[in-house]
């Protein structure tokens, strides 16, 4: 009897050491969080709560596996099947598993000696903390109505020449912010600081442009309006805005700061520079007043490289001169065949096609839509006729307007077409009206199709003419 009973003891102890050794929150859960999570969830950032501390991620545990199962979070929209991207903040299959099995087998908190030091993180607010702080001024938004564009001009927050290493927008209050843009652009003695200009659009009583004015470009007869920084007092005059500028970076929803440290690279603002904001805001039934913060971080010494986006250099632009270079950025993606019928579910837009005219090289793809984007793909043809799609985004989501960090080497003559898909249908839960043909404007409920590319040169390189743009 002996040996039967010993042999059962080996059989259960060999058990006992089969299992897996249980997973717990400091040695587990911790690691992932502070690698994926964190930047939106802890105090002040985006994310509805913290997962910094086991106390405050205890109750999400449940949440956190259909969250994760299901891919919903870490916001993360490119196709695996095309590119390579640094900043890819998605989950391996491995960590899923690791957070579901915490959330299935009691979410237990383990030994605090297990987990990783706290990170710590910039104070105020800030994702990178700056150097250099702007406080732009103090702006009313009434509960309802449309809002245009406004363009405000300052004196850049920089004695001398320059290098800006990261830049950083803070939003007052994000609910209303469609998008806060600016870009350094060379003083004019005809510009005025502290005033607030944009067009008034001439709408509809649903919102649209009447016919025959896009909303984008410069048309004859524009009426501008302008308003003094404390001041409700609206000025109107026909003719042109004074204030222009070349999108040199952008708050976007799911897009709150670039950081170019990392390539060893900057943006170079000389002095007495301007800086030029716009700013677009959506109202929300509730007055409030915004109070946006910009940041900066600046190098000691000048980079080796410089990062571009197409908009940049009012006197060399990105974008080669054409006949229609006189009108907005957002103008050179406008297509008058661009029109969404009612519910349609799928409408393919006209293709986009850049020509590169120099050799370059991308760092940076960043798709923007509004709320009706469907789908974003880049396709590079080369010299040769070798294809290739670089990046592929089959969920587009207007909330989560992500920039896609790369590197692709690109020789002269390529060409990249770009191309987006839009829900007008009533399966599309931020439609706001399936029923309405859609066009594009600066409007939410109005769209855009625009790529946002990012180029490094070494940083006494020529910006001028990289490359074209057709539609």
């Amino acid at each position: 009897m002996i040996r039967p009973i010993l042999a059962g003891l080996t059989m259960a102890v060999a058990a006992i050491a089969d299992q897996p050794t249980s997973v717990t929150f400091t040695k587990d859960v911790l690691p992932i969080l502070q690698k994926h999570c964190q930047s939106c969830h802890r105090p002040g950032q985006v994310a509805p709560m913290p997962l910094i501390s086991y106390q405050d991620t205890r109750p999400w545990a449940k949440a956190m596996k259909a969250a994760v199962t299901s891919r919903k979070m870490p916001p993360w929209f490119a196709n695996t099947k095309y590119g390579h991207f640094a900043n890819d903040r998605s989950l391996r299959q491995s960590e899923i598993d690791m957070i579901a099995a915490w959330a299935d087998t009691g979410a237990a908190e383990g030994s605090p000696k297990d987990g990783p030091a706290p990170i710590r993180w910039p104070s105020g607010r800030w994702a990178v903390q700056p150097d250099v702080v702007m406080d732009l001024p103090a702006h009313d938004v009434p509960a309802k109505g449309v809002l245009e564009w406004e363009l405000i001009a300052f004196p850049a927050p920089f004695k001398t020449d320059t290098w800006v290493t990261s830049m950083e927008i803070l939003p007052g209050d994000p609910s209303v912010v469609h998008h806060i843009c600016f870009s350094f652009e060379k003083h004019k003695p005809t510009t005025v600081y502290n005033r607030y200009e944009w067009v008034q659009v001439p709408r509809d009583s649903s919102g649209n442009p009447t016919p025959g004015n896009s909303g984008f470009g410069e048309l004859p007869g524009m009426i501008i309006a302008t308003r003094d920084v404390g001041s409700t007092q609206v000025n109107l005059r026909q003719g042109h805005a004074t204030l222009h500028q070349n999108l040199d970076f952008c708050y976007l929803p799911g897009n709150t700061y670039e950081d170019y440290r990392a390539w060893n690279a900057g943006k170079l603002v000389p002095a007495g520079s301007d800086i030029i904001v716009s700013l677009h805001y959506t109202t929300n039934g509730k007055a409030l007043v915004d109070r946006t913060k910009i940041g900066f971080t600046v190098a000691k010494t000048a980079p080796a490289k410089k990062f571009v986006v197409q908009g940049a250099g009012e006197d060399t632009p990105v974008i080669a001169p054409t006949a229609a270079s006189s009108r907005a950025l957002f103008a050179s993606t406008y297509n008058p065949e661009f029109a969404i019928p009612p519910n349609k579910s799928d409408y393919r837009a006209p293709p986009m096609d850049i020509t590169f005219l120099k050799d370059v090289e991308i760092v940076t793809l960043r798709p923007h839509a509004h709320v009706r984007g469907k789908s974003a793909q880049y396709k590079l043809v080369y010299p040769d006729g070798r294809e290739e799609v670089v990046l592929d985004v089959p969920r587009y989501d207007f909330n989560w307007q992500l920039s896609y960090q790369t590197s692709l080497t690109i020789p002269k003559g390529t060409h990249m077409r770009f191309e987006f898909t839009y829900d007008n249908s009533a399966n599309n839960p931020s439609n706001p009206d399936p029923n309405r043909w859609v066009y594009q404007g600066f409007q939410s409920w109005e769209e855009m199709m625009a790529p946002n590319l990012g180029f490094l040169l070494d940083r006494d390189a020529d910006v001028g003419g990289l490359m074209s743009i057709t539609n």
